[in-house]
């Protein structure tokens, strides 16, 4: 049994124009793993996004599947690799059900040519067994989506990437927008996917979201590596501290500091 990564990513590199976006990047994604990337705006999370789901092309570097090379010419070839990507939007549709929005695009049909028609009974019943598989308690799947909590949609959109054969997942800033409950939510179901099997990516700039569910963590600051460990190598005070700058914000707690050093208190 090959002990390849699922996904490699070896000094991937992102120019556009005369900004570099990605320089040398470089990290693995293995089944049963969660690998966080984290950095915040501007880090290049977006594009290292769009790299790994075929939206661009790196000009540097390479991507290796399984231990094979490959590259990534669209969405549509990334997806037919097992890479899905959840985005921010979820690309669903507010006012449609939960089991219309979880076979968007891709409806079970029954009868044949003219007589094909869409399958409601099937895609009911399915989006029931597949959300319970993950553990996730839907009241009613005819309910619109959009009356759902951000947490649960997030869940709906990861459910229905497992369901379409994702072998790695990638979730764009999943809890951003979330309070603590609902990022709790989440965080859930990602450990659900991991255990299931798949590789996770998930971005974030949120250490405190990402240390409790990653096994390994790579850090960008536009567009460079500040490193990639593995959870062992770091703990939650480090990772934070990287995340936050470290000596930058030693420095800026000294200036807001309203006493500062030799100054005598009252």
């Amino acid at each position: 049994m090959s002990d390849s990564p699922l996904l490699e990513i070896r000094d991937v590199s992102k120019t556009f124009g005369s900004v570099i976006s990605l320089s040398g990047v470089s990290t693995t994604v293995r089944a049963g793993q969660v690998t966080c990337v984290l950095g915040d705006n501007g880090a290049g999370k977006s594009t290292l996004i769009k790299i790994l789901s075929g939206v661009h092309q790196p000009d540097g570097g390479e991507l290796l599947i399984d231990g094979n090379p490959v590259r990534l010419g669209s969405p549509r070839e990334a997806l037919d690799a097992g890479i899905a990507t959840v985005y921010q939007d979820l690309a669903m549709v507010p006012l449609m059900a939960i089991w219309r929005n979880f076979f968007l695009g891709s409806e079970p049909t029954k009868g044949w040519g003219p007589f094909r028609r869409f399958d409601r009974a099937t895609a009911i019943e399915t989006t029931r067994r597949e959300l319970a598989d993950m553990g996730i308690d839907i009241r009613d799947p005819d309910q619109p989506v959009g009356t759902l909590s951000g947490g649960e949609r997030q869940s709906v959109a990861i459910a229905r990437a497992v369901h379409f054969g994702a072998r790695l997942l990638i979730l764009d800033e999943p809890t951003s927008a979330l309070g603590v409950k609902q990022a709790g939510v989440v965080l859930r179901y990602i450990a659900r996917a991991r255990d299931r099997g798949l590789g996770v990516v998930f971005i974030t700039h949120n250490p405190h979201h990402a240390y409790p569910v990653g096994d390994r963590f790579l850090l960008l600051n536009r567009g460079k590596s500040l490193g990639d460990f593995a959870k062992s190598e770091l703990s939650l005070a480090e990772l934070t501290r990287m995340m936050a700058g470290g000596a930058e914000l030693d420095q800026l707690a000294h200036e807001l500091d309203r006493n500062p050093a030799g100054k005598a208190t009252s």
